[in-house]
């Protein structure tokens, strides 16, 4: 234990621990045995942090947030957040206070800058064996299931259900109440809008092009709705005139 950490005097610190120096540890906290805190991370009140985690330097762990066994959390994730809750009343934002925690199940690994919100009302989970890459956006109540991998900048919604076994590919958008089964693979920049329930490779959006060839292909698109009218139109004359 560095000389210059900060631990309260009713943390919990077991044998084999390597707290670095500016590590502020909270009132309540328990460091299982085998854990590595890098420099300048922050543990927050009750938090429980399993044993043989490695969180790297300069990480957030708000009040309560629990890290389970073998876990790695690299710099500049933050745990335990507040989700984005807020209700209009009389034209202002009333903020919705965020009484859940965030779980967070053995052998998950967690990459730089990353942030998970806390839950509205339940817990936040994230299941054994998943894998979260950089500068991803996990919003309160998400639940994400065990071995489910997901790519860089993508973001989830809040209350939404991911099961086991997915791949989610860098900066794809999954919205919020949502429910995607087991199995499922969802290709990069791929923006979810409705559950998906059956297992498979999903995809939306379109390919890369020049640029030429995309101006063109969006002149198209944007006639699509008059000429989809022109063909049914079309169809119903062909119609009339056999009926004859």
């Amino acid at each position: 234990i560095h000389p210059k950490a900060i631990i309260h005097e009713s943390a919990t610190i077991e044998n084999g621990v390597l707290i670095e120096a500016g590590v502020v540890i909270s009132a309540g906290a328990t460091i299982k045995s085998g854990v590595i805190i890098g420099a300048n991370t922050v543990i927050g009140e009750d938090c429980i942090v399993g044993e043989e985690t490695h969180i790297s330097s300069n990480v957030t762990l708000y009040y309560s947030v629990s890290v389970g066994k073998n876990c790695i959390i690299h710099s500049g994730v933050v745990v335990g957040s507040d989700g984005f809750g807020f209700a209009p009343v009389n034209g202002k934002w009333l903020k919705i206070s965020q009484l859940g925690s965030v779980v967070i199940e053995d052998n998950v690994e967690i990459g730089a800058n990353t942030t998970i919100d806390r839950g509205a009302l339940d817990n936040t989970v994230i299941e054994k064996g998943v894998i979260l890459d950089n500068q991803i956006q996990v919003a309160h109540n998400v639940r994400i299931g065990q071995n489910t991998a997901i790519a860089a900048c993508s973001a989830i919604g809040g209350s939404t259900v991911i099961g086991k076994n997915c791949i989610i590919g860098g900066a794809s958008g999954i919205a919020g109440h949502l429910t995607i089964v087991d199995g499922v693979h969802i290709t990069a920049m791929t923006m979810v809008i409705k559950s998906l329930t059956e297992p498979g490779v999903y995809s939306s959006g379109t390919g890369v092009q020049t640029n030429a060839k995309w101006r063109k292909s969006i002149a198209r698109l944007r006639q699509l709705d008059k000429m989809a009218g022109r063909l049914k139109r079309l169809e119903q004359s062909f119609k009339d005139k056999n009926s004859d």
